[in-house]
């Protein structure tokens, strides 16, 4: 961790936390050398992984987020019409092929032969109306609101399925292959899917086994392919320090589910930096305003404070180099984009003494006039690296005499920290997820022009307008950028399959160089 100037006290907290880290890690280690039962396994056996979160036996997307963990339970279980291999590219899923009509306003969904746990046959009018489900006004689902172009869904035979969209959307199908669109029957078991693979719970641990081609030309060879032990997943969902452990200590062939919030106990793990993979995605990682009452009312007031926050300095805390800030709400330039240049806050131009002075001015005059100014309320996940995150950040903030407490991530707050990957290439997914959502603030002018971006089908005035509505944005000031989402997993040399991609994406039936 680089040195602070200063003594704020936060900083040194930070600090002596960074040391502790260790000693759940210590701990965990120490608990599974006594865990003699896991060297049973060997290169030939199932692949072993262990993933950071908990995993929800009978999670419902339409409730909204359900944890990384269960995500990968999720994808491997119930894909859904398509999905992404190893690399983050496109494959089908559920459908086995589909098409696009000319004008781009419809694509048709060819359904795999597919059955649920049951036996019974999945129909295309059972995956139509679990995608009406998601997308249905009171949903909470967490990409309900990125499906705004479609405009129906409806099965036209048992293994036919039509997607209708307003306008063309390009990008529809990145966001269909999202874990979070998986196809599965409602219930409370483990195994709610079509596949491609199968989940038998044993005791803490799940394990996923391939599905069978059913339409194999040899279905002996394909039922000893599933079969075949190796091509079988282990899967354990527990704490980072647990998980890391269990890598450690030749228990895990893999670790899934890391971020900035676990980083430090890689960084304390002892594990080489070279079996640390890291995602190269784009997204939001940065503070949203919550609340836009009394100082935090004006834009100006508000990118005032953002301008305190030194984003650099406070990412190489975390002492990753493959961690880059980000002072836009996209990569400067990724090639991903159709926009090729991102803007950036009016301030990150000016010295920074200069911008200091003239927010401590403007806090003064704002405290001269009678006003009382409450300690900022950031709120932010648990784990070691918020508590990192939050030290720099109150120090910053420090500068200019404004206090600052870090609450809940799901408490009343003035600030809240967003963590996402963007779920497609679209260059309108920043601004359409920070303007008018149940964590941001809410402009009428900017809602009007991201529905009117929505609404163009010539894409070259569409992209205009979506590069103006974010420049318009970035002066409104409701959210301070700080760098791009950080996604780690861990791994062995075993899965040659499990490598870094653009979507932080790893499907257990894909770590080996085989898929299932």
């Amino acid at each position: 961790m680089i040195a602070p100037e200063g003594k704020h006290p936060l900083l040194s907290l930070a600090k002596a936390a960074q040391r502790r880290i260790l000693y759940p890690f210590a701990s965990a280690t120490a608990l599974l050398l006594l865990v003699g039962s896991c060297s049973a396994y060997d290169e030939g056996g199932p692949v072993r992984v262990a993933a950071i979160g908990e995993v929800e036996k009978s999670a419902n997307l339409a409730k909204g987020k359900v944890s990384s963990a269960t995500m990968v339970l999720l994808d491997a279980t119930a894909q859904g019409l398509v999905s992404f291999d190893g690399e983050g590219q496109i494959e089908p899923g559920l459908a086995e092929r589909w098409t696009v009509t000319a004008d781009g306003r419809s694509y048709i969904f060819r359904i795999r032969e597919a059955k649920w746990p049951n036996g019974k046959k999945v129909t295309a009018q059972q995956v139509a109306a679990a995608l009406k489900s998601y997308l249905a006004p009171r949903s909470r689902h967490p990409l309900r609101e990125d499906f705004v172009e479609v405009e129906n869904i409806h099965a036209m035979t048992d293994s036919v399925i039509e997607i209708r969209l307003s306008v063309p959307q390009p990008f529809i199908l990145e966001l269909l292959a999202q874990p979070a669109m998986a196809i599965a029957a409602p219930g409370s078991d483990w195994d709610r899917g079509w596949g491609p693979m199968r989940v038998h719970p044993r005791g803490n641990m799940l394990r996923f086994t391939p599905i069978a081609d059913p339409l194999a030309e040899d279905t002996e060879a394909a039922e000893a392919r599933a079969n075949d032990p190796a091509r079988s997943v282990d899967m354990i969902a527990t704490t980072a320090p647990r998980a890391l452990a269990r890598f450690k200590n030749g228990y895990a062939d893999a670790v899934l589910g890391g971020s900035y919030a676990t980083l430090p106990y890689f960084q304390s793990s002892g594990i080489a930096r070279n079996r640390l993979l890291i995602d190269p995605v784009a997204g939001l990682f940065g503070l949203a305003f919550a609340n836009d009452d009394g100082f935090l009312a004006e834009p100006a007031h508000r990118a005032a404070l953002a301008s305190l926050i030194r984003a650099d300095r406070l990412i190489k805390a975390f002492d990753l180099s493959d961690w880059l800030p980000q002072s836009g709400l996209r990569p400067a330039a990724t090639g991903r984009s159709a926009l090729t240049t991102a803007p950036v806050p009016t301030w990150t131009t000016e010295e920074e003494e200069s911008r200091l002075s003239g927010t401590r001015q403007l806090i003064s005059q704002w405290k001269a006039d009678g006003h009382s100014m409450a300690p900022l309320r950031i709120a932010l996940p648990d784990g070691p690296g918020s508590l990192i995150l939050f030290a720099y950040i109150a120090a910053d903030l420090a500068r200019a005499d404004v206090k600052a407490v870090r609450v809940g991530l799901d408490a009343p707050a003035d600030l809240r920290l967003i963590d996402e990957v963007a779920p497609n290439d679209d260059a309108i997914w920043p601004i359409r997820r920070l303007n008018c959502r149940a964590d941001t603030l809410c402009s009428e002018s900017l809602a009007a022009q991201i529905d009117k971006a929505n609404a163009h089908i010539d894409n070259g005035q569409r992209l205009e307008l979506i590069a103006e509505t974010e420049a318009q944005m970035m002066q409104y000031a409701a959210f301070i950028p700080l760098a791009v989402p950080l996604r780690w997993s861990v791994t062995s040399l075993r899965l040659t399959g499990l490598r870094p991609n653009s979507r932080a994406h790893h499907p257990l039936n894909r770590l080996i160089a085989t898929p299932n």
